[in-house]
């Protein structure tokens, strides 16, 4: 339980500090260049209803299912078998989709970003529209994407146990961008999962650089 927890406010400090909390400004000055750009909605446009689109709405289940079980596997992995890193990447990946979850949500709150319409209204751009102040839009739709985020924050979490592992790296990198890409054709706009990209990946190495010590003391 002492690794769940393991230099959590330090953690939280890192991530809206320094380097890290400019990333998240370029997060949002990115959003702001592919909002204003119309990208978004010829992107929406470009997808809706399309056969890809069906197909890679797998993202959304597997991206709500697989940060669940992962952790959960990793640790009961990690204490059967008696391994202390794999214990220790379990705890990190708790963090990782906890952390996820709250500050994409955090920020969600704030922005009120409306969803795309897979209706009628599809033929309205929505894109442009936000609804700034504390919960006018809610917590589960949104900017940035939870999906993303979550998905690249536990993906950046595992490089940061396995640097040197190409196979391991690759599977987690394609795994986020699977999630990123399959939720950006459905309920969220492009911008949302970039910034997602940005969050997660913010978040996943400021938790690896926590755990940094107890990382090199398990090899």
């Amino acid at each position: 339980m002492d690794h769940l927890f393991y230099k959590l406010k330090e953690t939280i400090t890192r991530i809206f500090s320094g380097k890290y909390i400019f990333a998240q400004f370029v997060a949002i000055i990115f959003t702001f260049i592919i909002v204003n750009s119309g990208f978004d909605y010829m992107y929406f446009l470009a997808y809706d209803k399309t056969y890809i689109q069906h197909i890679f709405f797998s993202a959304v289940v597997a991206g709500g299912i697989i940060p669940i079980i992962f952790p959960l596997w990793t640790l009961l992995y990690g204490h059967l078998f008696k391994n202390k890193k794999v214990t220790i990447l379990g705890n990190m990946l708790a963090q990782a989709v906890a952390l996820g979850w709250i500050i994409s949500s955090f920020y969600k709150s704030l922005t009120g970003r409306i969803p795309p319409a897979h209706t009628l209204n599809s033929l309205i751009d929505l894109s442009r529209d936000f609804s700034f102040g504390f919960l006018d839009g809610g917590v589960f739709w949104g900017w940035p994407s939870s999906h993303t985020t979550i998905a690249f924050a536990m993906a950046l979490t595992i490089w940061s146990v396995y640097p040197r592992h190409v196979l391991i790296k690759y599977t987690t990198l394609l795994y986020a961008i699977y999630i990123g890409f399959g939720v950006s054709l459905s309920i969220h706009w492009f911008s949302d999962v970039i910034a997602g990209a940005i969050f997660g990946a913010v978040i996943g190495l400021s938790i690896g650089k926590s755990f940094s010590e107890k990382i090199r003391d398990s090899r």
